[in-house]
């Protein structure tokens, strides 16, 4: 079983604390795996940020929806009860969604802020039948921007001539920190589109082979060959970068070789992370609660 959408944890949750006792949180959380027969495989699976479990970001927001509706209060630290209207809510034996969380108002108000405001049917609807979190859903609009992004980057690279593309990987490598590149001289390069010397004296060298291709082509295993054949260095380092792919024997053979490489989509990212021909358009910092504040001493 995949891990359940917050709104589905509700009845797990709640019928965890109908014995009207105050249980800790972590005691919740077990009840609710154990509900839902949750492997640790799937308790170990992030969100696509990769710095939160998906259980414990959902759980958490089904955790903050019932508080918020007033179905569940937290009478200490990290310790939670079910109150009158959650036992009601549990009694009536009727399915727990979103849409019974909006019969209480302190809940429409969390959700939609003014209550005065007038909202649209529809907008009304597909909030009550959104299956994220805010969190969720944010991580994947940000990943869904950053894909287009990335099509975007390609695209205008493969509008450039060869020659850009060779310049503009050296300056990539020299904005990651890998040293000072260089452009090789036509007449000469043999196979070597570019050289980043890592250390000052230049005796650490990095080669590099650039190839701005269709963005469908595959580079196959011919090509790395001829770069590894054009390496001055039996174990020197290469690097071969293209808009492209690469084939499955292109690849063995850069790891028989130790090549680096690195194709289209990887290339994009690359120039995401560093922030290398992209720029910030906006930023919105999410910023949640500094426990230490509110430690009291004993």
């Amino acid at each position: 079983m995949a891990v359940p959408k917050y709104y589905e944890m509700y009845h797990s949750f709640l019928q965890s604390l109908s014995d009207g006792e105050e249980h800790p949180y972590s005691d919740v959380k077990k009840k609710v795996i154990e509900d839902f027969k949750l492997t640790d495989i799937e308790l170990a699976e992030l969100l696509p940020s990769g710095k939160q479990p998906v259980f414990s970001n959902r759980i958490g927001w089904c955790r903050t929806y019932l508080k918020k509706a007033g179905l569940i209060e937290s009478p200490t630290k990290a310790h939670f009860m079910i109150t009158k209207s959650g036992r009601e809510v549990l009694k009536s034996g009727k399915k727990i969604t979103n849409e019974v969380l909006r019969e209480f108002p302190s809940f429409v108000k969390f959700i939609d802020g003014d209550t005065e405001k007038v909202k649209d049917t529809a907008e009304e609807k597909d909030s009550l039948n959104n299956d994220e979190t805010p969190q969720e859903t944010l991580e994947r609009v940000y990943g869904e921007l950053n894909n287009v992004l990335k099509d975007e980057l390609l695209t205008r690279i493969h509008e450039k001539s060869p020659d850009f593309f060779e310049k503009m990987v050296v300056e990539l490598m020299e904005k990651m920190g890998y040293g000072r590149g260089q452009i090789t001289q036509k007449s000469r390069d043999e196979g070597i589109d570019g050289m980043v010397y890592q250390d000052k004296l230049g005796f650490d060298v990095i080669y590099i082979q650039a190839k701005r291709y269709d963005l469908e082509k595959t580079v196959g295993r011919p090509e790395l060959q001829k770069f590894g054949g054009a390496i001055p260095e039996k174990n020197a380092k290469g690097l071969f970068v293209t808009t492209g792919r690469f084939s499955p024997d292109a690849q063995k053979y850069a790891n028989d070789r130790h090549i680096i490489l690195i194709d289209g989509q990887h290339l994009a990212e690359l120039m995401i992370e560093h922030d290398f021909g992209v720029s910030t358009e906006y930023t919105y910092r999410i910023k949640r609660i500094d426990m230490d504040v509110f430690e009291e001493e004993d």
